[in-house]
């Protein structure tokens, strides 16, 4: 029965760290995002990996190699936002749609 917590847990928080790498590249912006969310998450994923690694628990090596790359991928999309200057693609405007 632990292990079935273990696993419905870490279901839960992969798919919400997914969820939101996937909004922000959806969406196009990572407005109101610091990276320094995604470099603490990648610390604090790559230090529970060599944990769990070291300790032989399946449940938080999974966990901890996902949210590894769930930190990678948001980290790489704040950076490339930040790159472009923040601005989604638009289609763009006639002059008489800016006045």
């Amino acid at each position: 029965m632990a292990d079935v917590l273990g696993w419905v847990s870490s279901s839960i928080l992969v798919i919400t760290l997914f969820v939101q790498v996937r909004k922000q590249w959806h969406d196009d912006t990572s407005r109101g995002v610091s990276p320094m969310l995604f470099v603490g998450q990648l610390a604090a994923s790559i230090g529970f990996l060599i944990y769990a690694i070291q300790i032989d628990n399946r449940v938080f090596i999974a966990t901890n190699s996902l949210t590894t790359i769930a930190a990678l991928l948001g980290l790489w999309i704040t950076y490339r936002h930040r790159r472009r200057g923040q601005h989604p693609k638009r289609p763009m405007m006639g002059r008489a749609e800016h006045a």
